[in-house]
């Protein structure tokens, strides 16, 4: 009787489908903030009268790292994502379309730095990565 019992429950356990992770790029809480980490970072390196709050933005990444482990994801598959080509051209293009609806001019400096101080003022999450010089 055990052997049948420990061979159904095997075969059952075997039969179950295996759950794939949903991919990081999937997983809007760390998807979305890491965006917005990208946003500042080109902010702070277009205007030359914001800068970063470093401390912050370390913490930032390493909040960010803590959520996608405590979600079961391993170190190499969040290095995969955030090392991936075809991640970061995705969050390029998101970023242009962010920058243009919110009517940045890229060649000109000035215009992200009105952007910086909008997102500082408001308090958002881009702009609690930034500070005014």
């Amino acid at each position: 009787m055990k052997t049948l019992v420990a061979a159904v429950l095997g075969a059952a356990i075997l039969a179950t489908p295996v759950m794939a992770k949903t991919p990081l790029r999937e997983v809007a809480a760390i998807d979305d903030a890491l965006f917005d980490l990208g946003i500042a970072d080109i902010v702070r390196k277009n205007c030359p009268t914001i800068a970063p709050r470093m401390f912050k933005a370390i913490g930032y990444v390493r909040n960010l790292e803590r959520q996608a482990r405590d979600l079961g994801y391993t170190e190499a598959e969040i290095e995969a994502y955030t090392d991936s080509d075809a991640e970061k051209n995705r969050l390029r293009r998101k970023a242009a379309t962010f920058f243009q609806a919110r009517g940045v001019d890229t060649s000109d400096p000035q215009s992200y730095c009105v952007l910086g101080m909008e997102e500082i003022q408001k308090s958002s999450r881009i702009g609690s990565l930034l500070r005014a010089k």
